[in-house]
């Protein structure tokens, strides 16, 4: 049974302001979908070398450009959101889960989501950066923080499943 009280007014506006930004977000993604950039922008964030950078980008045009610059800017203010909604969230949760594992695991969980949000925010700086002339360096790393963005949100999520499974108390034997 749940001891948690009402979720806090800032937890409800920031998971309704994530969504917002989410959806906004696949939105203008949809404008990015080409036969050499079939998910969009997120084929940008996993061409790993500049030529399939350059062919991604060049599939674009002009217009695309557009969409994936304001993409891209409007993805450092989700990242705002969703980085502090998601720290919202893990304190929320470990309001009645007192134990000594539970909040070292919530700790940890909240390092693995500031990971991912910094690591978002330099992914799309070096995103930004790799459109105007793209090289092997920049479109790596942006891949590598891609990658390490999704692994933390990922297992960040898994911790958070974790401590509201953990036992208030151990069982009798």
């Amino acid at each position: 049974m749940s001891t948690l009280p009402p979720m806090p007014r800032t937890l409800k506006s920031g998971l309704v302001l994530s969504l917002v930004f989410f959806a906004v977000l696949v939105l203008i993604n949809q404008t990015l979908h080409t036969d050499a950039a079939p998910r969009g922008l997120f084929s940008l964030q996993m061409a790993a070398t500049a030529e399939h950078a350059s062919l991604v980008i060049a599939s674009w045009g002009e217009s695309g450009l557009f969409w994936a610059r304001l993409l891209l800017w409007l993805d450092l203010g989700f990242v705002a959101v969703y980085l502090s909604t998601l720290l919202i969230l893990c304190r929320y949760l470990l309001l009645d889960r007192p134990g000594v594992r539970e909040r070292q695991i919530g700790t940890f969980v909240k390092v693995l989501f500031a990971t991912a949000g910094a690591s978002q925010v330099v992914e799309s700086l070096l995103l930004l950066s790799n459109l105007h002339s793209p090289s092997d360096a920049i479109a790596l790393t942006a891949t590598v923080l891609s990658l390490l963005k999704f692994t933390c949100l990922l297992v960040g999520a898994a911790g958070l499943v974790v401590v509201r499974a953990a036992r208030r108390r151990p069982l009798n034997g």
